[in-house]
């Protein structure tokens, strides 16, 4: 079967990237709308970008009204303040909801009716240009075709797609992460694992996902806990911030399974951040998978060291799982008990969770036959 590899139309890494890509940012137009957070318009890497653009000329106006994961009013506010502003182009820069939101403006700029109204299917638009530059680690957005946002009415979280999503240009200077305390150094590197991890047992993984998916899960074993531990480990630091962009190009091109299709519903209703939904889901969605496809499990298991060829299968795949339980524990991610959620509240939900969950399409993914009833029992087993 053919399989393409697609990728941002030019990705620059590494400490200095932002001055590295004065051309590219000179290409993208006359006025720019930055779509940000406000802890982040305070910081450093803010600081440069209002900087380099000032340098070149190009004037700019400032979105930075998103206090969480991006909703559709939202995206109709920046949309707004695009259009109010006279600018031609976008610069998303902050963690996963302003990349998220700066490409669902983009999208509604030129779709007719509301966003929403996309969720599931493919755009195919003509886009305004636009750059993400990401400050955290961890949900690749600037390298996949994907954007979620919630409906601010019904409440549930939507997945946009489309080629036209990628940016024009990716930024990713690891020193940019130096700020993330270690909870959001901890939730955004579980999210780039769970993409790493799902992307290679994906039924739609290919040679050319399987590399970046690999290499991805290796680094986030290797770094994450130093990261965790020391925000300014800057070679741990690096390698997280390559490793996440590494998993966005893995599930742009082989998506996601079951983690993420049992984590939206739980973010949706219980505003758990999408990174620590993952996290919390993680362990007992890929030890349900992997007795599916224990083979493939394996194979990952040995390619990062956690088995050898002289282990069998099933023992591979269940060091794999262990490895990712101790993981979750070093980084102290809490239960849904521990971080508030109410019991009673959630066992009411599961079923329409449930259904929402196998409806998000991302299940399907999965190497192994998943049932509404399997996943009501995932859900009971995780409170």
């Amino acid at each position: 079967m053919p399989y393409t590899l697609l990728t941002p139309k030019r990705s620059v890494f590494g400490e200095g990237a932002l001055e590295a890509s004065e051309k590219d940012f000179a290409s993208l137009g006359k006025k720019a709308l930055i779509v940000t957070g406000n802890v982040v318009k305070k910081g450093e890497a803010f600081q440069k970008l209002t900087a380099l653009l000032t340098k070149l000329g190009i004037s700019y106006a400032v979105f930075s009204d998103i206090p969480a994961e991006p909703d559709d009013a939202m995206v109709d506010a920046g949309a707004a303040a695009y259009q109010a502003a006279g600018c031609d182009h976008l610069i998303g820069i902050g963690g996963g909801s302003p990349l998220d939101c700066a490409k669902a403006i983009a999208a509604k700029l030129v779709l007719p009716g509301n966003i929403c109204d996309y969720a599931g299917k493919e755009i195919t638009a003509d886009l305004p240009p636009f750059a993400l530059i990401p400050t955290t680690a961890g949900t690749g957005s600037e390298a996949t075709k994907f954007t979620v946002i919630t409906d601010h009415v019904g409440g549930a979280k939507l997945l946009l797609k489309g080629d036209a999503l990628l940016p024009r240009v990716a930024v990713i200077d690891y020193t940019f992460t130096f700020s993330a305390p270690p909870s959001l150094t901890a939730a955004t590197g579980m999210d780039a694992l769970t993409h790493a991890v799902e992307a290679y047992t994906s039924r739609k993984a290919t040679p050319l996902t399987d590399p970046y998916a690999v290499d991805a899960t290796r680094r986030i074993f290797n770094s994450l806990p130093a990261a965790y531990r020391d925000g300014a480990a800057a070679k741990d630091r690096e390698s997280m911030s390559i490793a996440a962009y590494e998993a966005g190009v893995s599930i742009c091109n082989a998506s996601v399974t079951l983690v993420h299709g049992m984590s939206r519903p739980i973010g949706a209703r219980y505003h758990v951040p999408h990174g620590l939904s993952n996290a919390m889901l993680l362990v007992p969605c890929l030890r349900f998978a992997s007795k599916g496809a224990p083979e493939r499990f394996a194979r990952l298991a040995r390619e990062i060291g956690f088995a050898d060829k002289t282990d069998s299968n099933t023992h591979a795949s269940e060091a794999l799982i262990a490895k990712l339980a101790e993981l979750t524990e070093t980084l102290e991610i809490p239960t849904l008990a521990q971080y508030g959620v109410p019991e009673a509240a959630f066992r009411e939900a599961i079923p329409q969770m449930a259904a929402e969950a196998l409806q998000s399409g991302s299940p399907g993914n999965t190497l192994r036959e998943v049932t509404q009833a399997d996943i009501v029992d995932l859900y009971q087993r995780l409170y």
